[in-house]
């Protein structure tokens, strides 16, 4: 697995187990001062003693992982077609049988340890069945309930926001403006008025629906930030820090166009269609900042917006799909994996100075 994808599945998975870490702790803090103590459930509860508080957060904070490890891997794109409320409740019946399997493995473990004895004795499995049959046990299912319900919550507000957003959002990066130099890539649907015309309203989004899944499945190695969605065109963006990043962007248009091409038949087979879209590619400094009352986005503000959108209207008059910026084209001129073809000077709308665009190809 390329590092990048490795870092990006491991950035992705981490807030899980942090979830269930705090949420752990909370619960039980909350648990013994209500109880005054273990003493009040000796009987069921195991004695919180410093190994048994070790094993105990290690497993929670697994626990969490490997939630975070199914959501993200398997259900995130098994329930993606389903109502929220479906999936709430999809999510919580395989996660509840997936979480009494790891009771039926971890409390054994802990109740060994606490009777020095080996998990193989009687006496062990006997202290697991009177859990099973005990008010600590449906306190214990009470907590992983809430727990599974703010880790879904936190995926589904994750999707619909963006991971990068979200975590920003938490840490209050931009909630004073910052200036910040980032890359742009514009994307647009070839054609997609015509298509528009030949499908239909419903038909046309539902077109457009696949398109964007196909183009962010492709994308989300490369961990972009989704910016905008505008009918049917993509602003993804990225803070540039060196150029490595450059060509990651590059890369990642190229991988867009890969993921399309592969599912064309299923549009062709549904619509009768064949969608592709162009790119425009640009980079220079931002100010980034919330903004909004009665709903909050993230804005960037600069030229380098403008000049990115207007790049990438001029890929028809040059026929190509990708164009980038002369900026761009330097950061990139080592790189041994793409070649970067001049398009010459243009005047782009609204400027006064003329800007070198140039195509990529693959070498």
């Amino acid at each position: 697995m390329p590092r990048r994808l490795l870092f990006r599945n491991v950035r992705q998975i981490l807030p899980f187990g942090y979830i269930w870490l705090l949420m752990g702790w909370v619960f039980l803090l909350v648990e013994y001062a209500a109880a005054d103590g273990p003493e009040a459930y000796r009987e069921t509860a195991i004695l919180l003693t410093p190994e048994v508080f070790i094993f105990a957060s290690i497993a929670v904070f697994v626990v969490g992982l490997f939630i975070g490890f199914v959501e993200i891997r398997f259900l995130q794109n098994a329930f993606s077609n389903q109502s929220f409320l479906q999936k709430v409740f999809l999510k919580l019946l395989v996660y509840n049988l997936l979480l009494f399997l790891v009771i039926t493995i971890t409390f054994p473990i802990a109740a060994s340890l606490e009777m020095s004895l080996s998990i193989w004795q009687a006496d062990v499995w006997n202290r697991y069945l009177a859990y099973l049959y005990s008010a600590t046990f449906l306190s214990t299912g009470l907590q992983m309930a809430v727990s599974l319900l703010l880790t879904i919550f936190y995926a589904e507000i994750r999707d619909y926001v963006g991971q990068g957003v979200l975590r920003n959002f938490f840490m209050g990066k931009y909630h004073h403006p910052i200036e910040e130099t980032r890359i742009f890539m514009f994307l647009d649907m070839k054609s997609s008025t015509s298509i528009a015309e030949r499908l239909g309203h419903t038909d046309y989004f539902k077109l457009l629906r696949q398109f964007y899944i196909d183009l962010s499945k492709a994308a989300d190695p490369f961990d972009p930030t989704v910016y905008q969605y505008v009918g049917d065109e993509m602003v993804l963006t990225w803070v540039y820090r060196n150029k490595e990043i450059v060509q990651n962007v590059i890369e990642c248009y190229f991988q867009m166009v890969k993921g399309l091409q592969s599912n064309l038949s299923w549009y062709n087979e549904n619509f009768s269609e064949l969608p592709s879209f162009k790119a425009g590619i640009h980079m220079g400094r931002v100010t980034t900042g919330e903004i909004g009352v009665l709903k909050k986005e993230l804005l960037f503000t600069g030229d380098v917006l403008n000049v990115t959108a207007r790049i990438q209207a001029l890929c028809n008059s040059f026929e190509v799909s990708i164009l980038v910026s002369k900026t761009i084209a330097e950061e990139m001129r080592e790189a041994e994996n793409f070649e970067f073809f001049s398009k010459g000077e243009v005047t782009l709308k609204g400027k006064e100075e003329k800007v070198e665009v140039y195509t990529v190809k693959r070498a």
